[in-house]
C-alpha cells in the first residue's frame, strides 16, 4: 500500500491549507476503515492530529485544532483531506497521513488516536506557518 501526501507549504499565521492524501495498492485506489492525519516536529512524537471512520460516523480531533481543522473523505476517489483554516505558528511540523485497513471502523477513540495502531504511512508534507 502507498500512502502519499500532498498540499503542504509556508502560509502567514491566520492563513489556510488543505492537505490530501491518496492511499493505493497495486496501482488501485485504496479504501480504509479508518484514516487519520499525525503531525511531527523534530525532536517531538508524533502527534494526533484527526482521524475518521471511512463511513464518517466517527470522527475526532486533536483539541488545539477543534474548529480550525476540518478532516473529510471523498468516497468516489478514496482520497482524505485536511481542511486547515487560521494556521498558528505552532501548527508547524511535517503532516503525515496514516490507513489503517485492519482496525474496526468502530473501536473506541483511543485507538483511533493512537498511532501504532496504523499500519500504513505516507512521508510527510512539511507545513510551516510564520507569524
Amino acid at each position: 500500500v502507498q500512502v502519499v501526501e500532498s498540499g503542504g507549504g509556508s502560509v502567514q499565521a491566520g492563513e489556510s491549507l488543505r492537505l490530501s492524501c491518496t492511499a493505493s495498492r497495486s496501482g488501485r485506489a485504496f479504501s480504509s476503515n479508518i484514516m487519520a492525519w499525525f503531525r511531527q516536529n523534530p525532536g517531538k512524537e508524533r502527534e494526533f492530529v484527526a482521524a475518521l471512520n471511512w463511513q464518517g460516523t466517527r470522527i475526532y480531533y486533536l483539541e488545539s485544532v477543534k474548529g480550525r481543522f476540518t478532516i473529510s473523505a471523498n468516497y468516489t476517489t478514496n482520497a482524505l483531506f485536511l481542511e486547515m483554516n487560521n494556521l498558528k505558528p505552532e501548527d508547524t511540523a511535517v503532516y503525515y497521513c496514516a490507513a489503517c485497513p485492519s482496525c474496526s471502523p468502530v473501536t473506541a477513540e483511543e485507538w483511533f488516536r493512537d498511532r501504532s495502531q496504523y499500519d500504513y504511512w505516507g512521508r510527510g508534507t512539511q507545513v510551516t506557518v510564520v507569524s
